[in-house]
C-alpha cells in the first residue's frame, strides 16, 4: 500500500542528516518562513511536490530550464550517454563540440574551459585575471553574487542577503582584504575606488544584469562605460553570465548590450540543468591557463559527458530556433503587464524590473537600481505574498532577493491564471 509522505515530514527527517535540512541555504525558506517544498518531479512548466500539489514554476531551477522541465531532447541525450558511462576522466569529442557550439553562439569567444559549477567558474576567472595582470585586488558590486568562494562573500547578494548574514565566519581576513566593493550602477563611486588603488586592480567582476538582489538592470550605458573604464585603467572585465548566459540572447548579455567582456563565466544552462560551469574568453587570455600557461586549474569531472550531452541538446535548440527568445520575452512582458495592473488596483507600493525572461517584484514605490534600493523594499510583505501565491499553485523564488525566471513551457493560460492568483493574493495580504 502506498505510504503518504509530506514535505513537512521530509523536512523533519532531512534536518537530522543535512545541516538545516537543505543543501543550499535559500531552499530552507528562511527568507519567507514556513516549510520548504520537497519536489518529486517536474514536467514542462510545472513542479510537483511530495504532497501531490502542482505548481507553475517561476524559478526554472534558478535559470537553466529555459525550455521547461524534462525537455525530450535533453532527456534523450542524457539517457543515451548514460549507457556509455557517466564519467571517463579523459578527453571526449563531446567537450570539443560543446566548446565549438558555445563559440558559434557567443560573440568574441575563442576558447572555453569547462568546470563543474558557477562558483568554480568565477573563482577560476578571478585567478586567471590575477595571473595575467600580476595584481591582486578586484572590484565587485554590492549585492552581486559570484558563488561562495572566499573572496566573493563580501557584500554578496543571494542567500547571504536572504539570511541577513553580515560577516561570514571561516574566511581569513587576507582572503577578503583584496575584495573592493561599490554600488551597482554607480560609475562615480567605481572610479573613486579605482583612483584609491592605482595600478593594483586586476579585474572588475559584474553580473551584467543582476539576479541575486532581485532582477536589477544596468542603467543606460553603464556596461559600456564599465568597458571603457577597464580599457583605460588596464583592468580585465569579467561578466558573470551564470544567469544571463544563453538566456537573454544566444550570445547572452554581451550580445544584448553589445559589450565585450574579457572573461565570461557560465553555469546552469550549459549543462541542461546538470552540475556544470565554464569560463571563456579571447585566445590571448585563455592561453594563460595550464597546460598552455602557468595559471593552474583542474577538475576530475570537468567536461563531464552527461553534462556536455545535456547542454548540447539544450543549446542546439536555442541556436536552431531563435524564436524561443521572442516567445519567452513576449510571455514575460505579458506577465509583467498583468502584474502591474493587479498591483495598481491594490494600491500596494511596488516596482517591477524586467529584462528578457527575468523579472522581480519589489514591494517599494521607488525605483530599484542597486542593492541599497532592493534592501529598502518591504521584504516581510514579500514573504506574505510568496505564501499566498504558493497556496494558489504558483512557485516563486523563496526570497525577495532572487530573480524570477520564466521557461517556455509556460503558456499564456498559465500566465492568466498567475495574474488572477496575484490579484487574490494582494487582496489577502492587504495594506
Amino acid at each position: 500500500m502506498y505510504e503518504y509522505i509530506s514535505s513537512k515530514a521530509l523536512f523533519e527527517r532531512a534536518q537530522k542528516s543535512i545541516p538545516g535540512g537543505v543543501n543550499s541555504p535559500v531552499r530552507a525558506f528562511k527568507g519567507v518562513g514556513g516549510t520548504p517544498l520537497f519536489i518529486t518531479k517536474a514536467q514542462g512548466a510545472y513542479l510537483y511536490d511530495a504532497d501531490h500539489n502542482r505548481y507553475i514554476d517561476f524559478i526554472a531551477s534558478w535559470g537553466p530550464m529555459i525550455l521547461g522541465h524534462a525537455n525530450k531532447k535533453v532527456v534523450k541525450a542524457i539517457q543515451e550517454q548514460a549507457l556509455k558511462s557517466s564519467s571517463y576522466g579523459a578527453p571526449t569529442l563531446l567537450e570539443i563540440e560543446m566548446a565549438e557550439l558555445m563559440k558559434s553562439m557567443v560573440p568574441h569567444l575563442d576558447m572555453v574551459r569547462m568546470v563543474n559549477s558557477g562558483t568554480e567558474a568565477c573563482m577560476s576567472a578571478l585567478r586567471l585575471a590575477r595571473g595575467i595582470t600580476g595584481k591582486n585586488k578586484f572590484i565587485k558590486f554590492d549585492g552581486c553574487y559570484h558563488g561562495h568562494a572566499d573572496p566573493f562573500l563580501v557584500k554578496a547578494g543571494s542567500g547571504i542577503a536572504t539570511m541577513n548574514i553580515q560577516d561570514v565566519p571561516g574566511i581569513p581576513s587576507q582572503a577578503s582584504n583584496d575584495t573592493l566593493t561599490c554600488s551597482y550602477n554607480d560609475l562615480n563611486e567605481l572610479q573613486n575606488l579605482i583612483d584609491q588603488y592605482p595600478h593594483e586592480i586586476a579585474a572588475i567582476i559584474v553580473e551584467p544584469v543582476a539576479g541575486n538582489m532581485g532582477c536589477v538592470l544596468p542603467r543606460e550605458n553603464f556596461l559600456q562605460e564599465l568597458r571603457a573604464i577597464c580599457h583605460k585603467e588596464d583592468i580585465l572585465l569579467i561578466f558573470d553570465e551564470v544567469m544571463t548566459g544563453f538566456r537573454l540572447a544566444p550570445g547572452g548579455a554581451q550580445e544584448k548590450f553589445k559589450v565585450q567582456a574579457d572573461i565570461i563565466t557560465y553555469g546552469k544552462v550549459i549543462g541542461g540543468g546538470l552540475p556544470v560551469g565554464a569560463f571563456a574568453g579571447r585566445k590571448e587570455i585563455m592561453e594563460h591557463i595550464a597546460p598552455l600557461g602557468n595559471v593552474y586549474q583542474a577538475g576530475t569531472l570537468s567536461g563531464n559527458p552527461l553534462a556536455m550531452s545535456a547542454g548540447m541538446a539544450l543549446l542546439s535548440q536555442l541556436k536552431n530556433d531563435p524564436s524561443i527568445y521572442k516567445s519567452l520575452e513576449e510571455k514575460t512582458t505579458y506577465l509583467v503587464s498583468g502584474l502591474k495592473d493587479a498591483f495598481q488596483h491594490s494600491a500596494i507600493p511596488f516596482t517591477i524590473n524586467q529584462c528578457g525572461s527575468m523579472l522581480s517584484i519589489f514591494f517599494t514605490g521607488s525605483p530599484v537600481h542597486n542593492f541599497k534600493d532592493a534592501s529598502a523594499s518591504e521584504t516581510h510583505r514579500f514573504s506574505n505574498f510568496f505564501h499566498a501565491m504558493l497556496k494558489r499553485g504558483c512557485y516563486l523564488p523563496p526570497s525577495a532577493f532572487e530573480s524570477w525566471f520564466l521557461n517556455d513551457g509556460i503558456t499564456f493560460e498559465d500566465i492568466d491564471y498567475t495574474v488572477h492568483a496575484v490579484r487574490e493574493s494582494l487582496d489577502e495580504i492587504g495594506l
